[in-house]
């Protein structure tokens, strides 16, 4: 069962800065061929979609909370999504989950990494 694995999260002050990376954990047929997404969800809350970028011309869009101090990115040799994280705040926090976007592959969800953000 092959799914994302997510990393590069941890604790940080307002206002500091992470960078997460999501590859997966086994061979992913055609991976260059799906757009790519990053979700992120606290408890209670529906999982969100943050940032997603296009297979094809690796357009890049944005939830209106994360615009302007997230940036995603892709390398498709290695099979690896990026999220950059700048300008952090408290209400970031959350576990962050990489997926194919905009519809994600139920199957293909991995454990996330936490994003802790907080003085």
């Amino acid at each position: 069962q092959v799914q994302f694995v997510e990393s590069g999260g941890g604790l940080v002050q307002p206002g500091g800065s992470l960078r997460l990376s999501c590859a997966p954990s086994g061979s992913i047929f055609g991976f260059s061929i799906y757009g790519m997404g990053w979700y992120r969800q606290t408890p209670g809350t529906q999982r969100e979609l943050v940032a997603r970028i296009t297979s094809g011309d690796f357009s890049v869009h944005f939830a209106d909370s994360v615009k302007g101090r997230f940036t995603i990115s892709r390398d498709n040799a290695t099979k690896t999504v990026y999220l950059q994280m700048n300008s952090l705040k408290p209400e970031d926090t959350a576990v962050y989950f990489c997926n194919t976007a905009p519809i994600p592959r139920g199957d293909y969800w991995g454990k996330g990494t936490l994003v802790t953000v907080s003085s």
